[in-house]
């Protein structure tokens, strides 16, 4: 893993934009795979997240968030600083 966060995103993706949009204001590192760069990555993020998922899909460390509704989640209940303070002090 190259940094704590990964998202995986697609090109015209409003979901992908928001979620990137909310690491950025938090100052997270994130390494970003956008399948239109690489389309292998495609099934990368299927294996780790099943074949149901959609864009995006992010992890925090080792824990899958999920999507930009799940991420904008933690952070409305106060969690998301917490998880993202513990992967860059481990990075």
């Amino acid at each position: 893993m190259s940094t704590a966060v990964e998202i995986y995103t697609r090109p015209g993706c409003g979901y992908c934009s928001a979620a990137k949009s909310l690491l950025t204001r938090k100052k997270a590192a994130f390494t970003e795979f956008d399948i239109a760069k690489d389309p292998s990555w495609r099934q990368q993020m299927y294996d780790r997240a099943g074949n149901g998922a959609t864009f995006p899909q992010i992890w925090i460390g080792d824990i899958h968030v999920g999507g930009c509704d799940e991420l904008y989640g933690l952070d409305r209940a106060g969690r998301l600083d917490a998880m993202l303070a513990s992967v860059k002090a481990v990075s």
